[in-house]
């Protein structure tokens, strides 16, 4: 062997031994080796976060957490469930109680109206009483009767309810006696003027068959006789009777047209 081929032996077994590190490579690994030093976190948190331990689970634990909140909503129904029922027997009884005042208030409504009834029964019989009274004090007594006049305008039937408020009807002259005397009075009320007012008298039943306010027939009449005009006239159009105030003639009328009318009453009612 030469001395050539002993020195690249000898070299070629040093290279095995010792690793060769270039010379820039070495500086530049231990600059970034340096940097890493200088930029260490704090020491109260590691470089490296441990893995959380992993516990496995059994279906048996599974099991017994569902059981568990199962018969924890279980016990919170039949809480509410009993305040419930609690609610319901309080309000239960609070409506038995309303039942109570309210059968209790109704029957004294039921008393209250009694009471009305008879204040209001007393009360048409004292305006009979009063009506009857008036008339016979201001009106024209005649016999056992006393003939008042109402200078308010009424048709038939309203003057027949105003009589029959006051404890009287109206007018119903039965004879010439009764008829002179009631015609008398009304002239003198309206000073000769020829004011109609009603009587007590129509034919509403049966046309040309007359009847007064309480049913009995008519016997009497005092009809006009003149050669304009004779009455009855209307027909059956004009079924109900006035008497005109200047002369006491009946004349048959438009039971709606409005006039005055004259009311009776009985001196022997006792009320």
């Amino acid at each position: 062997m030469g001395p050539a081929a002993a020195a690249s032996l000898a070299a070629l077994c040093l290279c095995r031994l010792v690793v060769c590190v270039p010379t820039g490579t070495s500086n530049a690994a231990s600059t970034q080796t340096s940097g890493l030093e200088r930029k260490k976190p704090r020491g109260d948190v590691p470089d490296i976060l441990p893995e959380p331990d992993w516990e496995p689970t059994s279906p048996t634990s599974d099991f017994e957490n569902s059981y568990n909140y199962i018969l924890s909503r279980l016990a919170g129904i039949e809480e509410a469930i009993h305040k419930l029922n609690v609610g319901h027997y309080t309000l239960d009884v609070k409506v038995s109680q309303l039942m109570d005042h309210m059968y209790r208030m109704d029957g004294k409504v039921g008393d209250l109206e009694d009471s009305i009834r008879d204040v209001h029964q007393h009360s048409k019989v004292n305006r009979k009483e009063l009506g009857r009274l008036e008339g016979c004090l201001k009106g024209r007594k005649m016999g056992y009767k006393c003939y008042l006049v109402f200078n308010r305008l009424e048709d038939y039937a309203g003057a027949s309810r105003k009589c029959l408020e006051r404890g009287g009807r109206m007018a119903m002259p039965r004879d010439r006696k009764e008829q002179e005397a009631l015609a008398d009075y009304v002239k003198t009320f309206f000073h000769s003027k020829n004011l109609p007012v009603w009587l007590g008298i129509n034919d509403l039943r049966s046309e040309g068959v007359y009847f007064f306010d309480d049913g009995t027939a008519v016997s009497y009449f005092q009809w006009r006789k003149h050669f304009l005009s004779t009455q009855p006239d209307g027909g059956r159009r004009e079924n109900c009777v006035a008497m005109s105030s200047d002369d006491g003639d009946w004349w048959d009328n438009y039971c709606d047209r409005t006039m005055n009318y004259v009311c009776e009453f009985d001196d022997r009612v006792d009320f």
